[in-house]
């Protein structure tokens, strides 16, 4: 048996979508089936303002620009993901500062936040790794009392809740991705969440995400022409891709309902594993969140045992992968004077972290083999 990490789902309705969008020349960004995405969005998460971007990455770049980082502002985030959320402050000539995280759900430790606060700290960008939120009504409570802004990187977190709340919509703005790795797959795309009752903060981001025009209150009537009248780039979406990812996110609770039973299964299987010593941690759901069940992880209890598990199970046709390699250890963040013994806990779940096949159509005779073939390796490797 073969089993890859990941598989395109498909809900048998992108290509039917579509074909409407270019029979009725929807094409370009801010289509009809833009309109659909954010409608449907707006309502699932009841977020107040959604703008689809052409990736996650351009979202928090919009975020950015939107919260205006200059040159010399610190913004603090995780070590431990992609570099997007680094690129976004770099872009704009600030500087990422690194805080660590636990090893529950890798949320930053709020103690080292605090730790971190300068008087050049503009912003705290917490991640919501695979699907699990950060505790944002504490992130929020340290954000307010700093006078901080708080953009959230929900790029793996589509439909799912920290405490009955989407992610996303806790702060400032949130930012989703529809990457195609991702539960809900738009092959490239992303959107943000503006969070904050202000109207001409949505105006702007309107005008950013326009190529710096007022082209959506010409498209309104609001104004007869449209002109360049602030800061931009091109970051709506074909629309194209986004009657492909309609198709997806119509049927958002059943793919989270299909993942989460794989999700269960797995932790059925490991648990005893977990409590014998033989695997540190693996994923968990908090009973103050739900999960949209992005991922599966477990830690290995060091690097050589995980690369050894890795070895195995590719020999049994089962591909598991790693995940991100901290920014802090990386080529950029050794350029800003990082070093990798600076944040323990990050470096322990970056050499030890390994992820389970997940994919939404994975079968359960899959999902069975998977864990089997785990398990007869961390006998044979570790008892």
């Amino acid at each position: 048996m073969k089993i890859p990490f990941n598989r395109l789902f498909l809900t048998g309705k992108e290509i039917n979508y579509i074909t409407q969008a270019i029979a009725s020349s929807s094409v370009s960004g801010d289509g009809m089936f833009d309109k659909k995405v954010v409608k449907l969005l707006e309502q699932r998460l009841c977020s107040p303002k959604i703008l689809t971007t052409t990736s996650g990455t351009h979202s928090l770049e919009l975020a950015m620009m939107l919260i205006d980082i200059k040159p010399g502002d610190e913004v603090i985030m995780p070590s431990f993901t992609f570099p997007s959320t680094a690129n976004a402050v770099i872009n704009r000539g600030g500087i990422p500062v690194f805080a660590d995280i636990g090893l529950d759900n890798f949320s930053m430790d709020l103690t080292d936040i605090q730790r971190k606060i300068t008087d050049r700290t503009r912003a705290i960008v917490p991640v919501h790794y695979g699907g699990r939120g950060c505790p944002m009504d504490e992130i929020m409570e340290l954000a307010t009392g700093y006078g901080l802004h708080v953009v959230e990187d929900a790029a793996q977190a589509v439909g799912a809740t920290y405490k009955g709340k989407a992610l996303g919509t806790w702060g400032d703005m949130g930012c989703f991705s529809f990457h195609g790795t991702k539960n809900f797959v738009a092959g490239e795309g992303g959107a943000i969440s503006i969070n904050i009752d202000d109207p001409k903060l949505i105006q702007r981001a309107e005008i950013i995400r326009q190529k710096g025009t007022n082209r959506n209150q010409f498209v309104r009537g609001e104004v007869d022409q449209y002109n360049w009248v602030d800061m931009g780039s091109s970051f709506a979406p074909s629309d194209i891709l986004m009657a492909f990812l309609y198709a997806q996110l119509e049927d958002m609770e059943m793919v989270i309902d299909k993942r989460k039973r794989i999700s269960d299964y797995y932790s059925e299987k490991l648990e005893k594993y977990v409590e014998s010593g033989t695997l540190v941690s693996m994923t968990t759901t908090p009973l103050d969140m739900t999960s949209n069940y992005h991922n599966f992880y477990i830690l290995l209890r060091n690097k050589g045992e995980r690369d050894k598990v890795i070895s195995r199970m590719k020999q049994k046709g089962i591909q598991t992968v790693i995940h991100f390699v901290p920014l802090h250890t990386s080529p950029m963040g050794k350029y800003y004077g990082n070093k990798p013994e600076d944040l323990p806990i990050t470096k322990i779940v970056g050499d030890t972290l390994l992820r389970l096949p997940v994919y939404t159509d994975m079968k359960p005779e899959e999902t069975a083999y998977v864990v089997d073939e785990l398990i007869k390796i961390l006998k044979e490797l570790f008892d």
